[in-house]
Formats: structure tokens, C-alpha cells, sequence
């Protein structure tokens, strides 16, 4: 049985993971037509290379249909509950990098933190008689970090467009977000808050705890290619 690594199947994401194993004497390339995705794996022997989105990649990872894989850390938290149960952190890349953060007009001079968040959010449901929304595609990251800072009296409001549009359109009050220069934020008049990020995502190497590694034994040259440590548990 082949060992089975997921990358992304295309645009700069998949350009640096195939430079990021080149330079470490693995070549990967895609094959075929355009629409199609399949791809080849040069320097190591025993390695299937399967082409996927990124967003794909976690819950193939956790199904254990692949044995490697690599995505951006923060897909891998907001898809995966207890993902540490479920896949192992490998390496991270250095690649991909961006923050997921929570940002609120900039017309709300009095808002730089959590805790000005968190009073303002409770004004605003007195005032309105409904919780201050958010809008985000990452609703397990925003929760779990606005519980763990103490800010309660807030809604979660699902945003799979332009998040940063919402508060405009009038459908969410302040957003969380992945920016990895904010240009875009500011564009819409917009600013982060002060506190530390809910995430900082880089493109990550990940390994299914779920996959069968019996006869997958190329992950040993191809670790050794990689000079990575292997989990004990993967054997």
C-alpha cells in the first residue's frame, strides 16, 4: 500500500508546498489536463500524491483516507473538534501565514479590546434587544476564544462571502476574520482589536492518527528525506 499525501490542488499554496519538499529532494508536479487532478512524486519511493482543496484536506485526514497531509493549521482546528485526538502537527512550513482576528468599525473609537468589546456588546443588547453578531466562517476558533476571554453576550452569524462586507450590509455588527496584511479591512473601514490574534495559521504538515500505517512504510524515507521525528505512536 502506498503512503497518501494530500496538498492543495492549486494556486500559491500548492506552488510552495511542492517548492517546500523540493528543496528538501522531493519533487512533486501535477499530471494530466488542467481540470484534472492527478499528480506525480519524484525522490521518494512508495509516496501517491492526491491532489484536494485545502478545506478538503482535514476531513480526509480524520477519515484516515490519506496519511499525510498539508493544510492551513487553522482549517484543521475550526474542522476538526479535538483535532489533536485525531491528527498529529507534523511541521509547520513557514508558508501561508495569516491571522484570524476579530475587527470592528473604526467609527467605534472606544473599542480596542475584549474587554471593551465585551461591555460594549452588552450595552448593545440592552439597547437593541438582540446580541451584538459577528460575522465568521470560523465559529468553533471565534467561541472557543471569546469564552475563554470572558465576552458573552454576542451571536455568531455564518459568513461564507466577503466577511468584511457584512457590517455594511447590515447583517453583523464586527467580524472575525483570516488577514494576512489587513489591507482589505481597512478598505472597509475596519479595525483589529488589540489583543492577540484568535489564531495565527501557517501552512502545516499533518499526520492521521486514524490512517492505516501497517503498510505504509514509505513514511520513514520520506521522513528521513524531510529530517523530521516521527510520533512514536505512528511506529
Amino acid at each position: 500500500m502506498s503512503l497518501k499525501l494530500g496538498v492543495p490542488s492549486k494556486g500559491r499554496l500548492m506552488e510552495k508546498t511542492f517548492e517546500w519538499f523540493a528543496a528538501r529532494g522531493v519533487q512533486m508536479a501535477r499530471t494530466g489536463e488542467a481540470r484534472e487532478y492527478a499528480g506525480a512524486v519524484d525522490g521518494v519511493s512508495g509516496v501517491e500524491l492526491v491532489l484536494l482543496s485545502a478545506s478538503e484536506i482535514p476531513r480526509e485526514l480524520a477519515a484516515g483516507r490519506i496519511h499525510l497531509g498539508v493544510t492551513g493549521s487553522d482549517l484543521v482546528r475550526e474542522t476538526l473538534a479535538d483535532w489533536q485526538a485525531q491528527v498529529w502537527e507534523l511541521a509547520p512550513m513557514g508558508f501561508g501565514h495569516a491571522d484570524l482576528i476579530i475587527a470592528v468599525p473604526k467609527s467605534w473609537v472606544d473599542v480596542e479590546t475584549l474587554d471593551d468589546l465585551d461591555a460594549v456588546a452588552a450595552a448593545f443588547r440592552t439597547e437593541h434587544g438582540f446580541r451584538l453578531r459577528i460575522a465568521t466562517k470560523y465559529h468553533r476558533l471565534v467561541r472557543d476564544y471569546l469564552r475563554a476571554h470572558g465576552v458573552a453576550d454576542y451571536q455568531l452569524v455564518d459568513s461564507q462571502g466577503a466577511t468584511e462586507g457584512t457590517i455594511r450590509n447590515l447583517t453583523a455588527e464586527a467580524v472575525a476574520d483570516i488577514t494576512s496584511t489587513g489591507e482589505t479591512l481597512r478598505a472597509n473601514h475596519l479595525k483589529i482589536l488589540r489583543d492577540a490574534p484568535v489564531h495565527c495559521s501557517q501552512a502545516t504538515l499533518f499526520a492521521a492518527r486514524g490512517a492505516d500505517w501497517t503498510q505504509a512504510r514509505a513514511v520513514h524515507g520520506l521522513a528521513d528525506k524531510l529530517g523530521l521525528s516521527l510520533p512514536a505512536d505512528l511506529g
